[in-house]
């Protein structure tokens, strides 16, 4: 596994991720997700409940 990334153009902004991460690692930031590659802990949560695929590792 990798880091997380969001695909900003794709993220419609619905925060879904935000609430799943268990390290608080993704913030709001003008409307979109992102994340801090520091706290991530590659868990994958975040990629398995983003409904637009926003996010990858």
């Amino acid at each position: 596994m990798a880091k997380a990334v969001v695909d900003k153009d794709t993220c419609v902004g619905c925060e879904a991720c935000v609430g799943v991460c268990p390290t608080s690692a993704i913030s709001m930031v003008d409307g979109k997700a992102e994340v801090n590659p520091d706290a991530c802990v590659e868990c994958g949560a975040c990629v398995a409940t983003c409904p637009v695929s926003a996010i990858s590792q």
